[in-house]
């Protein structure tokens, strides 16, 4: 639980930058949770461009911080790629003996999903339209396939080698079952790119994509919220996770909505049940998830406040959850044409906006200041 729970102890203060401790990362200590920070820039970048409304600025900040997710991957995949050949035993450690790791497994492939996407939706007039849809349809389609190796090898070793209890269950089981979603919700952006022949394959590949991570969550969120009655959270550190409950509800929202745009041109016969799916789940699925919201929010603010709740990477479930949100609430004012749902996604992207600026801070405090990767002091 190294790398998910790395924190200053509490009551004392930030160290300052030291060149010394970056130069001292332990890579050993580099988990699947790190692509967390890339999921929440990314979705920062692609919710900017998804809102309803603009202000000045708004498209050169959406692109700005697109390409330092982009950065921000590359520098990950390139230290993970380090961690997997010079520290194997803490790799396979992570994976297949400790399942509190293991399920983080499910954020790689939704940071190549959400960086792919937004390379398209947000860097194109940047790079080009042509390399916008060739570096999207690489990141969605490695993504996908890695989504789907996740959803189906957690849950896999759940069973058969993690030893677990589902009374002890928590949010973070949600990860890796969720991660086909986002592929669903991602995949309609590359239908007007592709060859009239293959669209239909894609379009319901998307659904399929869609039902299987639906349904996942449909089994896994039960035994989620069984385990945080009874047995609460095991650590106070892992109170942001009661976040990750909304990233189901949020791009499933995306993802129906996505493909109800799809299917005016890819499926003509099947877009009147495809709108009206996106409109009447999708507005379901808001109205529990600003429910969650509230129980969420109160649940953290009580950690902030009586037990001083310090700084981990887990801070980051605060930001892509919250953005699916966003984006699940901008296609629905685009579908309904009520102008309470654009006001709702502005509201939401403000609270992403600012636990991303929060997170972004304080990690990169934390990994200068040794807090972070911290290499075991020489004998």
């Amino acid at each position: 639980m190294t790398t998910l729970l790395a924190h200053p102890a509490p009551g004392t203060r930030p160290a300052r930058p030291d060149r010394r401790a970056l130069a001292a990362l332990d890579f050993g200590q580099l988990g699947p949770n790190w692509y967390a920070a890339v999921m929440g820039t990314a979705i920062t970048a692609n919710a900017a461009v998804a809102l309803p409304h603009r202000v000045p600025g708004q498209l050169d900040f959406a692109r700005g911080v697109w390409a330092l997710s982009a950065a921000v991957l590359v520098l990950l995949v390139a230290a993970r790629l380090v961690h997997l050949t010079r520290h194997r035993a803490a790799a396979r450690e992570q994976l297949l003996e400790n399942p509190a790791t293991a399920v983080f497994y499910g954020c790689p492939p939704m940071a190549l999903l959400a960086v792919g996407f937004g390379t398209l939706a947000v860097g194109a007039p940047v790079i080009g339209t042509g390399p916008a849809v060739a570096a999207d349809l690489v990141l969605w389609t490695a993504g996908t396939l890695y989504a789907v190796a996740v959803a189906a090898g957690i849950p896999y070793l759940m069973v058969t080698r993690h030893r677990l209890s589902a009374l002890r269950a928590n949010p973070t089981w949600l990860l890796p079952v969720v991660a086909p979603m986002v592929s669903a919700a991602l995949g309609p952006a590359l239908l007007p790119h592709l060859p009239a022949g293959l669209r239909p394959a894609l379009f319901y590949a998307c659904y399929g994509l869609f039902g299987a991570s639906l349904l996942a969550t449909l089994v896994v969120l039960p035994v989620v919220f069984a385990g945080l009655v009874h047995s609460k959270l095991p650590a106070v550190l892992l109170t942001p996770s009661l976040f990750l409950v909304l990233g189901p509800l949020g791009q499933s929202t995306t993802a129906v909505g996505n493909l109800s745009d799809a299917a005016r041109a890819t499926a003509p016969a099947l877009a009147p049940a495809a709108f009206g799916l996106a409109v009447l789940y999708g507005v379901a699925m808001t109205g529990f998830a600003l429910l969650w919201l509230l129980i969420a929010g109160a649940a953290n603010l009580r950690a902030l406040v009586r037990h001083r709740m310090p700084f981990g990477l887990t801070w980051w479930a605060f930001t892509f959850p919250v953005g699916t949100c966003v984006t699940g609430t901008a296609g629905l004012a685009r579908h309904t044409g009520f102008a309470g749902f654009g006001w709702l996604a502005v509201g939401l992207y403000l609270l992403l906006l600012a636990a991303w600026a929060v997170a972004g801070v304080r990690t990169v405090s934390a990994l200068a200041g040794g807090r972070l990767l911290r290499a075991a002091p020489a004998a």
